[in-house]
């Protein structure tokens, strides 16, 4: 099923993934696969939001995101992003796709639970998945980094995918 175009509908028109299926169709595989950039919504305990672009990769239903070298960050201080997810793992991504021809606007959202992976065998597998899509990541000392997984439990798109 083809969530953009076919299947359940939330009453402002959007596809909704039903439950029980598979919860990203090919085509929404697809869109995933040609963008770039992602922006991710995380909450505090106090479910105050905290949006951030970022790099992705996506392996089964799972979407990956790691911390890279941040230039302006001197202190150990955790990222804003990492302390929500462990104070709220409940994170939305959205993946779009602007022009200015807007027949062709497109987006994707994600439903997940957001888990840090400090290290192991997902770890480094889902950090070689990353650094395979941006090799701007290859030179940067990221193996030690943690990764967000971000476990999809829903989908929504609307527009051209």
């Amino acid at each position: 099923m083809d969530q953009g175009q076919a299947g359940d509908r939330d009453t402002g028109g959007r596809a909704i993934a039903p439950r029980g299926d598979r919860m990203l169709s090919d085509s929404i595989r697809r869109f995933l696969s040609e963008r770039r950039v992602a922006h991710l919504a995380t909450a505090d305990r106090s479910a105050i939001p905290h949006v951030v672009p970022v790099c992705f990769a996506v392996r089964g239903e799972t979407l990956y995101i790691t911390i890279d070298e941040k230039p302006k960050r001197k202190t150990g201080a955790a990222l804003k992003r990492l302390r929500n997810i462990a104070e709220n793992p409940a994170v939305a991504i959205t993946v779009d796709r602007y022009d200015e021809d807007w027949s062709l606007l497109g987006w994707v959202m994600l439903h997940a639970r957001a888990e840090i992976l400090a290290g192991g065998e997902e770890h480094d597998a889902a950090q070689a998945l990353l650094r395979r899509r941006y090799p701007q990541l290859v030179p940067m000392a990221i193996a030690n980094q943690p990764v967000i997984a971000a476990r999809i439990e829903r989908v929504t798109s609307w527009g051209r995918l």
